[in-house]
């Protein structure tokens, strides 16, 4: 007798949504979202954030940036902005062309977040931004700051020993806890991370070396954040990051629309309909993704297309989306194992929040084999001399995903601006990094 989800078979699911045949199968597929509305047409008020909201998260980030550059001096050449480059890839783009036997129209840029400074991956701008917006919170509540202040003072003895009394906690596969970890014991709280079984060590010994707590679990991502949130709501003096519920984490990511906006200008790229801008993100429970994806809808409405990539073995959102259940089911209900090399990626159930907002402003969602991840990965190394980790290569992936999908292919003339988002890769070990690339080049030659 075949198990049920949601009350129905899996052979009925297959029946009214039969993408989910292939996902079961583990093969590669490519989902355009046939919900996304046209900007002008579509009512965003019933969303729960605005452009507002995101313009406030940037206005936040410019108040911390002097307490940004006084903890971590790496950043004082950018007066404390934890930003990336976006840097074109014509080498690379070529190589694409080459190996996957297709001609990408347009230009191929990386947005370089594998390069962030203070934790090294996309989650920099979420999980930092949350510590600093909890920060500034207790220390209005509490006399120690106030607005108009010059924010480097939150580095004195005073404020560290203030936060201090205070405790943070995160559940993650490994890149958002380094984030809230290195930031928040930079302030002065007590930190834990509850870590899934598919966390790096790395990423563990790295976080203890700051004097970050690694509480460690033999299941997966869902596990690591339901026990946490347990604990930390156990605690009053405990703020929990909740990757799956957080706005505020949604917002931090959000404020990467307006320095793209400002990097696209400074290249001199027009984005409009005849100019259209197509963004492809890894996506783990949905966080990063989503909220740089609203930031851009909210900045170049119909002329931007956001594209989220997932592995095979752990396509949450797209299950979510593509049977409009949202975070209603997992991959694990559909007997998909949720296991992938594709570190971050490997989430089971995507975030509810996130995938609400995303139902009616996310072009489409590809799924990318593991393999592939280590073949782009040791091409970009080969063509434009830049390293990232395997999760952050499934974006580059995007243009011949679209390209190969016929339904598509119209997107994308001559003028298109294709951006792949390297989620992560600065901080991996020398000889990890290494590993990976001789890995990808074994694929390449087979």
């Amino acid at each position: 007798m075949q198990r049920k989800v949601l009350g129905k078979t899996i052979d009925q699911w297959v029946e009214e949504t039969p993408i989910i045949a292939d996902m079961i199968d583990y093969k590669p597929v490519f989902w355009l979202n046939d919900s996304i509305e046209d900007w002008e047409e579509t009512t965003y008020n019933n969303l729960e954030l605005s452009w507002k909201d995101v313009l406030e998260a940037e206005e936040r980030w410019i108040r911390f940036a002097p307490l940004i550059a006084k903890l971590f001096p790496e950043t004082e050449p950018q007066s404390g902005i934890i930003e990336s480059r976006l840097q074109e890839l014509p080498h690379m783009k070529e190589a694409i062309n080459n190996n996957y036997k297709v001609a990408i129209q347009g230009r191929l840029f990386l947005k370089c977040d594998n390069a962030l400074p203070v934790a090294g991956s996309i989650k920099a701008r979420g999980g930092i931004y949350e510590v600093l917006k909890h920060a500034e919170q207790l220390a209005m509540n509490n006399n120690i700051l106030k607005e108009d202040q010059d924010y480097s003072i939150l580095a004195d003895k005073e404020a560290r020993e203030f936060f201090s009394g205070y405790s943070l906690a995160v559940g993650s596969t490994g890149n958002l806890g380094l984030s809230i970890g290195i930031m928040g014991a930079a302030l002065g709280f007590k930190v834990t991370v509850h870590m899934s079984a598919d966390a790096k060590q790395w990423k563990k010994d790295l976080l203890r070396s700051k004097g970050v707590s690694v509480v460690e679990y033999e299941s997966d991502y869902s596990k690591a954040v339901e026990e946490g949130r347990r604990l930390a709501m156990l605690d009053p003096m405990c703020h929990f990051v909740d990757d799956e519920h957080s706005k505020d984490l949604f917002l931090g990511y959000s404020a990467a629309a307006i320095r793209l906006k400002r990097q696209l200008d400074e290249n001199n790229i027009k984005i409009d309909k005849q100019n259209p801008l197509f963004v492809y993100l890894p996506c783990g429970v949905g966080g990063a993704p989503g909220g740089i994806c609203f930031g851009l809808k909210q900045i170049f409405r119909d002329a931007v297309q956001c594209f989220f990539v997932e592995p095979t073995h752990s396509p949450c959102m797209l299950l979510g989306l593509s049977t409009k259940e949202n975070d209603q089911v997992s991959v694990q209900d559909f007997g998909i194992d949720n296991v992938t090399e594709g570190d971050g990626l490997a989430v089971g159930r995507a975030s509810g929040f996130v995938g609400k907002v995303m139902e009616k402003l996310l072009s489409g969602v590809y799924t990318i084999e593991d393999d592939e991840l280590y073949r782009l990965l040791a091409l970009l190394k080969d063509s434009e001399g830049i390293e990232i980790e395997p999760s952050a290569a499934a974006s580059l992936k995007g243009p011949v995903a679209l390209i190969n999908a016929k339904a598509g292919i119209d997107y994308a003339g001559h003028n298109a601006t294709h951006i792949a988002w390297a989620t992560g890769g600065s901080f991996v070990p020398e000889d990890m990094k290494r590993d990976f690339y001789e890995k990808g080049k074994r694929l390449l030659e087979l």
